[in-house]
């Protein structure tokens, strides 16, 4: 009987491949999660101290941009097809949730008209903010 012990060949693993796929995953996320929401026009919001985020299940995005053009899940609307607009989301779930987000410098004549339209609808609305830093 031969009991030798087998010498075991030495076992390496190239990871120079591997770098290259790890910079091309890493890019991809990167720019991945610069859009994670598209449903929202890249706007500058207000500041406040004690913003929360919104627990909505269900909810619509309206935005006013500097402009004063209204978007309705980034799609432009007139302020005479505000109310239409959001009708036809409201159909779809009637309990959902207004997300505004409203520029900076924005009157509040303006954002109230929002408020007027979900008032009349009988939705809720969130305004968006950014937590100041």
């Amino acid at each position: 009987m031969n009991l030798r012990k087998r010498k075991k060949g030495a076992v390496e693993v190239h990871t120079s491949a591997l770098n290259d796929i790890m910079f091309f995953l890493l890019l991809f996320f990167l720019l991945a999660s610069a859009v994670v929401n598209p449903k929202v026009v890249k706007l500058l919001l207000p500041r406040s101290e004690s913003g929360q985020q919104s627990s909505a299940q269900k909810t619509i995005t309206v935005s006013i941009d500097d402009k004063l053009n209204y978007f309705v899940e980034k799609q432009q609307v007139t302020l005479e097809n505000l109310k239409a607009a959001v009708e036809t989301y409201q159909k779809a779930s009637p309990d959902m949730t207004i997300v505004l987000y409203v520029a900076r410098g924005v009157s509040i004549e303006n954002t109230m008209q929002v408020f007027d339209v979900a008032n009349q609808l009988k939705l809720k609305v969130v305004l968006a903010v950014e937590p100041k830093k």
